[in-house]
């Protein structure tokens, strides 16, 4: 998320957020939460912003509110890895071990998911990735442009599964893909590679290839892999 984004935060979003970052670094799990009596005091906050930044905690998996309002930590292991928020709100040792964990994620699903794309693809999803492809290829100096691009194509392909399960949790995981993406299209000539990497992929698909597609699709993230991000086998 951009800084425009982060300061047009809910009054409850931001103590949310402090208090993730909290429990993020100390917090032990089944140890005692913050309690509302405790987020009126520290943040001279209402009742009601205090009760929502708990919500929205306990939204993400983070805290258990229990009978009489206690408040409890909950394992890390169960909090809710796919909500962008906790993109903000986590230590920075701590997400580029997630990104890592997504990419690996990635590369288990992604090629699979070519795979059957390269069985089911109608007309119109090719020419959508066809379109996608030229303008990839025409915004390689705008990083940012290009991520979007580099999202829709992936989602193009995911879609054409008719898999809405898959489609859900591609669509879930796009926060930390394009955090991904941010760190690999950083390096020199990244995004020229990329179209490449890209453009096999494309082409595999049109030959309905699913062997082809899957190789494709495999040898691209690995090559994101090697140029960014701390992926391991």
């Amino acid at each position: 998320m951009d800084a425009m984004e982060v300061k047009l935060q809910t009054l409850p979003k931001q103590v949310a957020g402090v208090l993730a970052r909290r429990i993020a670094t100390d917090g032990v799990s089944g140890g005692q939460g913050p309690s509302e009596q405790q987020i009126l005091q520290e943040f001279g906050v209402s009742r009601a912003v205090a009760r929502e930044a708990l919500k929205i905690l306990a939204s993400l998996d983070m805290i258990e509110i229990a009978q009489g309002r206690r408040v409890v930590l909950r394992p890390a292991e169960e909090w809710d890895y796919l909500s962008p928020l906790l993109i903000d709100w986590l230590p920075p040792e701590q997400i580029r071990q997630l990104l890592a964990e997504a990419h690996a994620t990635r590369i288990i699903i992604e090629p699979a998911i070519a795979a059957i794309a390269a069985k089911h693809m109608t007309k119109e999803n090719l020419e959508r990735l066809g379109i996608l492809l030229a303008a990839m290829s025409a915004t390689e100096d705008n990083p940012d442009v290009y991520l979007k691009l580099d999202l829709d194509f992936h989602m193009e392909i995911c879609r054409s599964t008719q898999n809405r399960i898959l489609d859900r949790f591609m669509y879930s995981s796009r926060w930390w893909q394009a955090a991904s993406r941010r760190v690999s299209n950083l390096m020199p000539h990244a995004l020229s590679f990329a179209t490449e990497d890209h453009r096999a992929i494309y082409e595999a698909l049109v030959a309905r290839d699913a062997k082809r597609a899957e190789e494709a699709m495999r040898r691209h993230l690995k090559a994101t892999t090697a140029v960014g991000l701390p992926y391991k086998d």
